[in-house]
């Protein structure tokens, strides 16, 4: 009887799909250029690009953190400046220095603009995860997922120079305000002008990742470092949004 061998099949080892639903390939595709070297480190437990992700938004969150405690700071000086009271010495009452200000409209339109850009911020983020498109550019068929971010990033970049110019016009007013009726020292006019500044000085950094994000896009040849750099961008605007609709709820109903 002749002997009759079967060759077993061998298992095939399935890869983690990671970031924005890239397939489990022997070796994985960069969408258009190789990284360099010859080693496949997406399933690296310690070097892949969702271990990148995830280094990367911790250190954006703690930054973010340190930040936002900064504005619980100032917002707490606030309040303890407004209920710093005196005693006059011939009536007897208690007055205060801290007169409240009537804030300009146009603080409110930038709300508006701020809510908008969260809005296209959000979908550049979602668009550039898009699980179809960015497996057609890990596969080298073009950048589906980049062209799709790209208006989103183009419309938010707008909004936050809108902002910002909203911004300026409200400090104008202010100043003319307080020039028109002589008004004397008041801790409510220093307030208003340090936490709006330092809040637009966060702002401005925003503006300035969108022209690097929008800058950078074009020439980073892997994926996943497409994806990183708008996910950052985007964790950083929606927390500065936040911040922005904290500060102006305080101004206009804690005084």
């Amino acid at each position: 009887m002749t002997a009759t061998f079967t060759r077993k099949p061998a298992k095939k080892q399935r890869r983690d799909p990671g970031v924005g639903g890239i397939p489990p390939v022997v070796r994985r595709p960069t969408g258009g250029g190789d990284s360099g070297g010859g080693d496949d480190k997406w399933d690296d437990g310690s070097h892949g690009p969702r271990q990148l992700l995830k280094r990367v938004r911790f250190f954006l969150f703690s930054t973010l953190a340190c930040d936002m405690v900064i504005f619980a700071v100032l917002i707490s000086i606030f309040f303890a400046i407004r209920g710093h009271v005196l005693v006059d010495s011939p009536t007897r009452e208690l007055i205060g220095d801290w007169r409240p200000l009537l804030l300009p409209r146009i603080l409110y339109l930038n709300a508006v603009i701020l809510l908008l850009s969260c809005v296209t911020m959000e979908l550049a983020r979602r668009n550039i995860f898009r699980d179809i498109d960015a497996l057609e550019e890990w596969l080298g068929l073009g950048r589906p997922a980049l062209h799709r971010a790209l208006p989103w990033l183009g419309a938010t970049l707008a909004l936050g120079t809108l902002f910002l110019g909203g911004q300026w016009i409200a400090w104008r007013q202010m100043a003319a305000r307080s020039i028109a009726h002589s008004q004397p020292s008041n801790p409510a006019t220093s307030f208003f002008y340090l936490i709006t500044g330092l809040h637009a000085a966060h702002l401005l950094l925003g503006v300035v990742a969108l022209i690097l994000c929008l800058g950078t896009l074009g020439w980073l040849r892997r994926v996943d470092l497409r994806q990183i750099a708008v996910d950052t961008t985007a964790w950083y605007w929606h927390t500065m949004s936040f911040a922005w609709l904290l500060l102006l709820a305080v101004l206009a109903f804690g005084q």
